[in-house]
């Protein structure tokens, strides 16, 4: 049973952090800018999914945001198309980052279920030597 807690648990560290990957490439990218003929950065999403019986979750694969993003006036840019306009990714940072917060409450939860779960059976092995 300790052994499944940890396995489990791990599934899910895989997908936090994958998801927190996501979400940082995400932000570190809010304010790419492209010109208009070319595709704005597209914010990459995880999809999770849960795995069979006790195999824990993993991801599925991945969702990505639009490659349209948003045309903004900037005559000055120097990626400014003949009218002034440059593309930028349709990220929206309160989004963002309430998903950052969910994703490391949740790898913080799983990590400390393996911590639990590791004590757990090294108290068990101290029963055994006594």
């Amino acid at each position: 049973m300790t052994f499944d807690a940890i396995g489990i648990a791990g599934t899910g560290l895989t997908v936090h952090r994958k998801w927190l990957d996501a979400v940082s490439d995400n932000l570190a990218n809010i304010n790419t800018v492209t010109s208009t003929d070319g595709d704005a950065f597209r914010a990459r999403y995880v999809i999770a999914q849960a795995g069979e019986g006790t195999t824990g979750a993993y991801v599925a694969g991945a969702g990505y945001g639009d490659a349209e993003g948003r045309v903004v006036y900037e005559p000055d840019h120097p990626l400014a198309d003949a009218e002034g306009y440059v593309r930028y990714p349709e990220i929206d940072l309160a989004s963002q980052m309430g998903q950052l917060i969910m994703a490391q409450r949740g790898y913080q939860a799983n990590a400390a279920v393996v911590d639990r779960a590791k004590e757990a059976y090294q108290a068990a092995l101290q029963i055994g030597r006594n």
